[in-house]
């Protein structure tokens, strides 16, 4: 009996690698990531723009390009659409939620209220070689806000 969750994900993963949400580069910026992941060829540039400071700084907005698989493009859609007016420190622990979860192996249960539509890459957890797809965004954020100072 096939998982109907499983259907609904793959569903949704398509949806965001069709439509992706935040396509396109944002200007002016603050920080700005180029990653490619050389075992499969996925690209993301990622620019993220900031407001306030310190505990109050939020993304104010985010954008990407890039070419890839569905997952790689998919997953940036989903993070660009979450990520907007979060906190850095709400963003972090999302990123490290979703980084738990792909490193899981399929064992860890999703948090569907901290990382939303991001639950749809459960499934990418039992595929070792597609984690790094899933996460290519998730870091590049992680390394842009790393570049802010904050």
């Amino acid at each position: 009996m096939t998982d109907p969750l499983a259907g609904l994900y793959q569903e949704l993963i398509l949806e965001h690698a069709k439509l992706r949400s935040g396509e396109g580069l944002i200007d002016p910026f603050d920080a700005e990531r180029h990653l490619k992941n050389p075992t499969c060829g996925d690209e993301v540039t990622l620019r993220v723009r900031l407001t306030g400071d310190g505990d109050d700084a939020r993304v104010d907005a985010l954008g990407w390009v890039g070419q890839g698989c569905s997952i790689s493009q998919a997953s940036a859609s989903v993070l660009a659409e979450q990520a907007q007016g979060l906190t850095v420190a709400e963003v972090r622990e999302r990123i490290e939620a979703m980084r738990e979860l792909l490193r899981s192996r399929g064992a860890a249960e999703p948090d569907e209220a901290l990382l939303g539509d991001a639950v749809a890459f459960a499934g990418v957890a039992r595929f070792p070689m597609r984690v790094k797809c899933a996460m290519l965004a998730w870091v590049a954020l992680e390394e842009a806000l790393t570049a802010t100072g904050r």
